[in-house]
């Protein structure tokens, strides 16, 4: 039910914007993921085109109302929920999901759209789009771009910044910039659509992209094999590029703590090895026609056989799906144990292996827990995630919780690794965020924020810490 307030600036919106759907916010909308945070909103929004969009946004910087882009709700740092100050304007693009044009190697598609959508307009060109995360089901294209999400394939096709030739978009003063070009080359001055990406909403709304479609494989292969430590891992991406150098599309390490965990409370998957390995990885190629996969991963085993002590290669689709079934359900179980603290990081590398065990020893000396470490090891991003020890819940830990993450923050930061690598900033790591930056970004990024937004009325709270 919506207040005296809120009722008063609906009013404006309706004048404003006849056609315009307003209604209170469903509780969906106020919770994020792992159930920590609860937020605050006063008027939910859901407009179909970008006049719209920019009618909200003309109305919102006037009347100085903050606006909340909400997408899928995937997040995890907070940057869809707003929990304590003035209720904002919750602006969701769920109502945009066309598929505007696919032409040749350029899908243009509304950022309202999800990611599985992206995919399955795509395949239906016969083309691939490669960005692939667990959540693309309910994941947004514009939280996507937002965010600049990564996922699993980011080793052969980089990141959501890299896969983005053009945005749509609109600025807090209801500016509409039409930037849905089909061109990899463009120096024509600044590039807005690169510092659209990755800002979380503080800068303006996405309202559609054109995104980058490649050939689809001719054939992949996908194989699990047992490796002693994250340095035999990272030996054998290197073995495995060398000899199959622009094919290798995903290098995921797997911990055996995160295999316990999904036999303690499932999801249910099947686990190709009869005895659980402490590491192994998942490897993912593909090759153009005239390879076998199959052959090409067996020649991998053989030639690592000092870095690997066991494997199993996919010999049909279902198995192939296992394995990426068993991969993507690690978030679920860690969800379902119950986290002290979750870390989003990447690091150099060389340096990575030597992270590893530098900051499992640093948190098992603080207090008795075990560590989940997993990740896209390919492009140098790790989820290290700490959880109780077994028998005991994280509610015990509270009082550690901003110790673990200063004690992995304070390690990635030594070791030349960024403190978000794929989830962004939102919320949550505002202050971590100021702890750790240049000073002269910072300085930078808040210039920017004010030139674009000098009312502060986008997403306000995430990224930047609010004056």
């Amino acid at each position: 039910m919506l207040n005296p307030a809120d009722q008063a600036f609906a009013a404006q919106l309706t004048k404003a914007i006849p056609d315009l759907r307003i209604e209170a916010p469903e509780p969906r909308y106020l919770q994020e993921p792992r159930g920590r945070h609860h937020g605050n909103g006063g008027l939910l929004v859901r407009p179909q085109s970008p006049a719209q969009v920019a009618g909200v946004l003309r109305a919102c910087n006037a009347a100085r109302v903050g606006v909340l882009p909400y997408g899928g709700g995937t997040g995890l740092v907070g940057g869809q929920i707003i929990e304590t100050g003035p209720a904002p304007v919750i602006l969701s693009l769920e109502k945009m999901t066309a598929v505007r044009a696919v032409t040749g190697h350029v899908l243009e598609i509304e950022a309202g759209a999800s990611l599985q959508d992206a995919h399955d307009a795509a395949e239906n060109a016969g083309r691939l789009f490669p960005l692939t995360i667990a959540s693309q089901g309910s994941a947004q294209i514009g939280g996507v771009l937002g965010t600049n999400a990564g996922g699993v394939n980011v080793l052969r096709y980089g990141n959501a910044r890299e896969l983005c030739l053009g945005v749509e978009a609109v600025l807090a003063d209801g500016t509409v910039i039409s930037g849905l070009r089909h061109l990899r080359k463009d120096n024509t001055g600044y590039d807005l659509k690169d510092l659209l990406i990755g800002s979380e909403g503080t800068l303006g709304i996405i309202t559609a992209a054109t995104l980058r479609l490649f050939p689809r494989p001719a054939a992949l292969g996908t194989a699990m094999m047992v490796v002693p430590n994250p340095a035999a891992a990272l030996a054998l991406l290197e073995l495995a590029e060398t000899r199959m150098p622009g094919c290798v599309s995903a290098f995921e390490l797997i911990s055996g703590q995160g295999l316990a965990f999904l036999d303690a409370v499932g999801p249910q998957v099947h686990q190709p090895f009869a005895q659980r390995p402490e590491w192994s990885v998942l490897i993912e190629i593909g090759l153009p026609a005239g390879l076998d996969p199959q052959d090409a991963l067996a020649g991998l085993f053989e030639a690592a056989e000092d870095l690997v002590s066991d494997g199993v290669i996919a010999s049909s689709d279902t198995q192939r799906a296992q394995m990426w079934t068993l991969r993507e359900n690690l978030p679920e179980a860690n969800k379902r144990i119950g986290s002290i603290s979750s870390h989003d990081i990447s690091l150099p590398l060389p340096k990575l292996a030597q992270f590893i065990d530098t900051a499992r020893r640093e948190l098992v000396a603080l207090g008795d827990m075990r560590i989940n470490c997993f990740g896209h090891v390919g492009d140098g991003n790790l989820h290290f995630n700490a959880f109780p020890a077994e028998g005991r819940n994280r509610g015990e830990y509270e009082n550690l919780r901003g110790r673990v993450a200063q004690v992995v923050y304070d390690l990635v930061d030594g070791f030349g690794g960024s403190i978000s690598a794929e989830h962004g900033i939102g919320r949550l790591k505002v202050a971590d965020l100021e702890r750790y930056a240049d000073p002269g970004k910072l300085a930078a990024m808040r210039a920017i924020k004010t030139a674009l937004d000098p009312n502060g009325i986008l997403n306000p709270g995430a990224v930047l810490a609010q004056n």
